[in-house]
């Protein structure tokens, strides 16, 4: 018990001081951790965090796709559909059928060599885009990359429960296979749609933020419960329902709720991503102490890694060729150069979903004998992970540096001109209604906004411009502002710690001093 609870603080600690070092020395953190979960489990000699296989997914999977759909809309898929489309159901089938017939060449079974298809067909976003969001790829880009992370997961997901199926049985026909695929759809989709109108039916009638945040954490676990339970999709449920309550329920929370759901579900994607890539190394380590592994097995999976990435390749180029033909003779934008779809080939690392698929396969068939080259299976998963995650990962960076992929969007520019053009909507709201209201109520009102609208024009003015004039006059106002922030601050905990006004009040005057600090320095 005590070495289990020391290890933990170690991965903590490894979790706390890698994530700012991945900034500082421009690797993807889920490389980082990945590199020191192996470092730190061959110190260890044995692994004590052992989990059991059936909880992996119900567990991990909830949390992170509902974090995913809360930081895009539908409109941005709609946008960019025929892209996110081929890659993440066409790319994503087509890679299944590859791997397994590479497999099947190689010695695996069919039935295996399906579920090994199913397990390293989805791409995971979280690196890739870190990457792209530090570099200011194309939006675009980010978009797509996004898309393709998101319901590529539901794609692979699907298909690796009929190989599953196929596997423990042993029997299963064509027509099953496509009646389970339609229950998975119909079913998954249905379940998130309908939990999502009751889950914004209660959030527009609790207006407490501690109560509107706990619906919005238990929702996704209910709905990818509720739809395997059913026969569904679980992965399915979970976007529907996390899309919907995007889309539909932001005016059914209350600005607290919402706020501190934010920070809820940006701290659960972080944690539990951190947490699987580190122990992805744990994983892979026992496994091979477990089973060794042999030449065969090592070839397989450098096989695979090479079908991987060079299938990928041989999708995407000609896509991109297809979408930009069309859209010259439709005379609209170019969607995407050679040099994004480099980027977007190079960009197809393997992380959680591959890692938590080979961790829950079940040990046991139907018949009650061990699952066939399970423990092939998931070395072969874990090392295409690794490979991937190492290799791309630290190479994403470059090539896009090289390519000159960037963005020509300023979006700090962006988001000031949007918060303007709010605030003045509501003035003008406000002086619309000035007649009728009361004349304290309409001075207060006005001056509010009045304020708010004039120093946003000035912060604008002086953070305006390209030239190094205009640098120092941002920095010199970031510092100014950040200063009296400072004497804010201390102002309130002084005042605090005295014992002048109690806890409860300290923390309203903080909250919204944290909030303008952060508002100002973005």
């Amino acid at each position: 018990m005590v070495s289990t609870l020391l290890l933990v603080l170690v991965v903590t600690l490894g979790i706390i001081v890698l994530t700012p070092v991945s900034d500082r020395v421009r690797v993807p953190q889920p490389v980082l951790l990945t590199i020191f979960g192996l470092a730190i489990a061959f110190v260890v000699p044995d692994n004590p965090l052992s989990f059991d296989p059936s909880l992996i997914l119900p567990v991990v999977l909830p949390p992170l796709l509902f974090a995913a759909t809360q930081r895009t809309t539908v409109t941005e898929f709609r946008e960019h559909a025929g892209a996110v489309f081929a890659l993440a159901v066409g790319l994503t089938l087509a890679t299944v059928a590859v791997v397994a017939g590479v497999a099947h060449a190689a010695g695996v079974p069919w039935p295996v060599a399906w579920v090994l298809g199913a397990i390293v067909s989805p791409p995971d976003p979280v690196a890739a885009t870190a990457v792209a969001r530090r570099l200011r790829l194309p939006h675009r880009l980010v978009t797509i990359l996004e898309g393709e992370g998101m319901f590529n997961d539901a794609t692979a997901l699907v298909a690796y429960k009929v190989a599953i199926v196929a596997a423990v049985t042993g029997d299963i026909t064509g027509g099953q296979v496509a009646l389970e695929l339609v229950e998975a759809v119909v079913l998954g989709v249905l379940a998130g749609v309908v939990l999502g109108v009751v889950a914004r039916f209660v959030l527009a009638r609790i207006h407490d933020a501690y109560a509107e945040t706990t619906v919005t954490v238990l929702v996704p676990f209910l709905a990818y419960v509720g739809a395997e339970h059913v026969n569904g999709s679980g992965v399915l449920a979970v976007l529907a329902l996390g899309l919907y309550l995007r889309t539909y329920a932001h005016d059914a929370t209350t600005s607290a709720g919402w706020l501190l759901g934010r920070a809820v579900w940006s701290y659960s994607d972080f944690l539990i991503t951190s947490l699987v890539f580190t122990l992805l190394g744990f994983e892979l380590v026992a496994v091979i102490r477990s089973t060794g592994t042999g030449s065969e097995t090592a070839g397989l999976a450098l096989l695979v890694v090479g079908t991987l990435v060079v299938f990928r390749a041989v999708w995407i180029y000609p896509a991109a060729w297809l979408s930009r033909l069309r859209a010259r003779r439709r005379d609209l934008p170019v969607p995407t150069g050679w040099r994004e779809s480099t980027v977007v080939a190079w960009a197809g690392m393997r992380g959680v979903v591959t890692v938590a698929t080979a961790v829950a396969l079940p040990e046991v068939v139907a018949s009650g004998s061990p699952l066939p080259h399970r423990a092939e299976l998931v070395t072969v998963a874990l090392v295409v992970v690794l490979v991937t995650l190492v290799v791309q990962g630290l190479t994403l960076t470059p090539l896009t540096k090289r390519l000159r992929v960037g963005s020509d969007v300023d979006e700090s520019a962006e988001v000031a001109q949007l918060r303007l053009r709010a605030s003045r909507a509501a003035l003008e709201q406000i002086r619309d209604e000035a007649s009728t209201l009361d004349e304290d109520v309409r001075t207060a009102a006005l001056a509010q906004y009045e304020g708010y609208v004039t120093a946003q024009q000035s912060i604008h003015q002086a953070r305006a411009g390209e030239d190094e004039a205009s640098d120092q006059r941002a920095e010199e106002l970031e510092s100014v502002l950040r200063r009296a922030s400072d004497v804010e601050r201390q102002l309130v905990l002084e005042a605090r710690r005295r014992g002048e006004v109690s806890a409860g009040s300290a923390d309203e005057v903080l909250r919204d001093i944290e909030n303008r600090a952060l508002r100002d320095f973005a």
